[in-house]
């Protein structure tokens, strides 16, 4: 392991980057189908699943309380690249892509550490983050 990738910090950034890649991919051709449809629930749904289930979200807690901060670097670079590209070809400009993404990842995260918990304690159905963000996207693409 020290050969490739020369520490255990190496290893998780290396990880981290697949992981970003993957994810990334995902959700791009998710909403390209999003915009044909003019429904972002898959991107939402995608997007929270990759901060929950799938871990990221874990991960850059982990990553930032442990100080190890510049590991999140491929999945903000990932998350960035995105934007830039998918902002190309959208008829709002880069701006609102760049603020949507903005709320959706925040939410996703704070949803994938305290959602359940939250939800339970205000007496909400699990699933009310992720149809906050989805309205939140349907709203935008009304303005």
């Amino acid at each position: 392991l020290l050969h490739h990738f020369g520490s255990a910090e190496g290893l998780q950034t290396a990880l981290i980057a697949d992981l970003a890649a993957r994810i990334v991919g995902t959700i791009k051709a998710a909403v390209i189908r999003s915009r044909e449809a003019e429904d972002p629930a898959e991107v939402v749904d995608l997007t929270f699943d990759a901060f929950g289930r799938n871990g990221a979200g874990a991960l850059a807690s982990w990553m930032i309380l442990s100080g190890n901060e510049n590991a999140l670097d491929p999945i903000l670079t990932a998350i960035h690249d995105l934007v830039e590209d998918l902002a190309q070809d959208h008829k709002h400009g880069a701006a609102p892509i760049r603020e949507e993404t903005l709320q959706l990842v925040l939410m996703a995260l704070g949803d994938a550490l305290l959602g359940a918990p939250m939800a339970k304690a205000l007496g909400l159905p699990r699933e009310t983050a992720r149809q906050l963000a989805r309205g939140m996207l349907l709203a935008d693409r009304q303005k």
